[in-house]
């Protein structure tokens, strides 16, 4: 697999994961999600769920079966979010490592090709999930105030590092 491949999300959804529907997912066949954390469900600083993501997450989990896996390694932070949204969590991650993903993936009794990696970087939820053979979609980040993530300048770097190498992330058709 290319450099360019690795990093290559399967979809670029262009908003962030509020704009991820059911139709989406079933258009793809997927079956299960694996949701990224810091900047994808929530801003980096912020340990609260607003009432629109506990929305989406009410609309999706009877359909389809969701778990949280964060590189933070605070398990206060990611299992108070887990616990505020009622989804199990693996926290300390250490993406693009794949091994929590197979935790996550085993525990849904799904084929790795039937779960999605949704998250808003590159080098670590694209990478690992593209390395697992997972289907991988890149959201927009989640911020305080709709501000600029703390981080962007590093997801800025990522983004065009990739370009470099072929990447397109151009947001997909759905």
């Amino acid at each position: 697999m290319t450099r360019a491949r690795l990093l290559q999300p399967d979809l670029v959804l262009g908003q962030t994961i509020l704009g991820l529907h059911l139709d989406i997912l079933r258009r793809y066949g997927l079956k299960g999600l694996v949701l990224d954390v810091d900047e994808t469900l929530v801003p980096f600083n912020d340990a609260d769920v607003s009432p629109e993501l506990q929305t989406w997450v009410a609309e999706i989990r009877p359909q389809t079966p969701i778990w949280l896996v964060s590189n933070n390694l605070s398990e206060a932070r990611i299992s108070r979010i887990a616990q505020s949204l009622d989804l199990p969590f693996l926290f300390g991650a250490a993406k693009p490592s794949r091994r929590k993903l197979r935790q996550a993936i085993e525990q849904m009794n799904l084929q790795v090709a039937e779960v999605a990696m949704v998250g808003d970087r590159l080098f670590t939820d694209v990478l690992a999930g593209n390395r697992l053979g997972m289907f991988t979609i890149l959201v927009e980040p989640m911020v305080l105030g709709g501000g600029a993530p703390k981080k962007r300048s590093l997801r800025n770097l990522e983004v065009w590092f990739s370009r470099q190498l072929g990447v397109s992330l151009h947001h997909s058709q759905h």
